[in-house]
């Protein structure tokens, strides 16, 4: 390749370190797509010929039909997948093949490659999402009185619904396509026609190839469409805010799972057994799931510190652009499958839950908001008389709603038999009326209001 210039070929290290055709073959799908379309526009724009245009896009068709059913054969001499298939293309069509690369650099067409890659990406992860949270939303409808401890601290707090616990999950997915949906949105510029970073002197139409190739416009500065690697930051940084979402719904199913908890049942297909230890039932999955924020993490974290002293244009460094990108998607795609499946399928034990929220003092705070609301008591002196309830409850066994009247009379007068209306935990879910309150019409409101956008999406 670099015959004109150089009289001995690299050193054997510099082969290997120099070649990225190892990795950089997953974006030969991108690769073939930037080709035809630069060549289209080279043969209306007259920089071709018609039949060198032709001739061209019908032997990248060729390529293409191998690259599918044969795979992309790896050449370390031959350095990347732009090199690779120029290759090739020779082989099948001879010396015209030499004109593809007119108007163009290896550097405008990887940023294109990729950013398209990245796009492709971001839509399979959308898709992924959407599954996520239509799952979420279904076990939400089937559990939207289920009653189960919220806590802080992971200690018992507030009595809450399984559905509004599992609606938490579907707003934070939200968020997470959103961020993706902006990456997109935002990314969406061709770099191609940007050349090695000045631009061509040919008659190219950078907007008839970004159109083909379903950008909605080219980017404007040709030194910043070759160095930018913001799209694939923003992907990392979605793709990791993202994995700690599911990361955060994997620890409670691991939680959950335990027997001290006991608040769910995964299936088989999602755990596994012990080589030593015959009645163990492993969440696997969801331990892997959190396991892959880590690594998806550390994925963002390795390009951030790769971009952040390159000074413009193009550097050898941003080769390592895709490895991290690459392996991230690959990690997340598993983590949103995997989280799926185990919502679809995992058995909630919802008695468990209940018994739980019933053990804990979780409605203390009821107790406070009744003594404010229908004794006029100032809420911190609401808060201490309740605090001597939960003491004396505590002291004897027994719940907040077990105490007779005359011992909550002992401690403040002001009690009357009304107050057990409010200490059952079904009687706290259903005063939590606020707007994305735990009651139960709230829960449904809020579920009828994600359908909907789903079907208008």
């Amino acid at each position: 390749m670099w015959g004109g210039r150089f009289a001995a070929g690299p050193a054997s290290v510099m082969r290997e370190i120099n070649a990225s055709i190892p990795f950089d073959k997953r974006l030969w799908k991108q690769d073939i797509a930037g080709s035809k379309a630069h060549v289209a526009m080279l043969g209306a724009q007259g920089i071709v010929s018609a039949q060198d245009a032709a001739t061209i896009a019908a032997g990248l068709d060729q390529v293409a039909a191998e690259y599918e059913n044969e795979g992309v054969p790896v050449n370390l001499d031959l350095e990347d997948i732009h090199m690779v298939t120029e290759s090739r293309l020779a082989e099948l069509i001879g010396p015209v093949a030499g004109r593809l690369h007119t108007a163009r650099s290896r550097n405008d067409q990887v940023a294109t490659d990729f950013r398209l890659w990245v796009r492709d990406a971001i839509d399979d992860v959308a898709a992924g999402l959407v599954a996520l949270q239509s799952a979420l939303l279904t076990r939400a409808e089937q559990h939207v009185t289920d009653v189960m401890p919220g806590f802080t601290h992971l200690q018992s707090a507030q009595p809450v619904t399984l559905g509004h616990h599992l609606m938490a999950y579907h707003a934070m997915i939200g968020r997470d396509r959103s961020r993706f949906a902006d990456a997109r949105a935002r990314m969406n510029e061709c770099p191609l026609g940007a050349a090695a970073l000045a631009g061509t002197g040919f008659p190219i139409d950078r907007q008839m190839t970004a159109a083909a190739l379903g950008f909605d416009r080219p980017t404007a500065n040709s030194l910043d469409s070759v160095s930018d690697r913001d799209f694939a930051l923003d992907y990392l940084m979605a793709a990791t805010q993202c994995s700690l979402h599911l990361s955060r719904l994997a620890e409670e199913f691991v939680i959950w799972a335990s027997q001290p908890f006991a608040f769910v049942t995964l299936p088989d297909a999602y755990s596994t057994g012990s080589s030593i230890m015959p009645q163990k039932r492993n969440p696997d999955a969801a331990e892997l799931v959190r396991g892959h924020a880590g690594r998806i993490a550390g994925c963002m974290t390795a390009l951030v510190v790769t971009m952040k002293g390159l000074p413009l244009a193009y550097s050898k460094d941003m080769q390592d652009d895709k490895p991290p990108v690459f392996e991230a998607h690959d990690l997340l795609a598993l983590s949103i499958a995997a989280m799926t499946g185990m919502i679809e399928t995992v058995t909630f034990r919802t008695d468990r839950m209940r018994a739980l929220a019933e053990s804990g003092y979780a409605t203390a705070t009821d107790l406070a908001d009744w003594l404010v609301r229908e004794a006029d008591v100032p809420f911190r002196e609401a808060h201490h008389i309740t605090g001597r309830a939960v003491k004396l409850a505590e002291d004897r066994g027994v719940s907040l709603a077990a105490l007779p009247l005359g011992d909550l009379q002992a401690i403040d007068a002001r009690i009357t038999d009304s107050v057990h209306a409010v200490l059952t935990v079904d009687a706290s879910v259903a005063s939590r009326r606020s707007y994305g309150g735990t009651a139960p019409d709230q829960i449904r409101a809020r579920i009828a209001d994600a359908r909907a956008q789903e079907q208008g999406a």
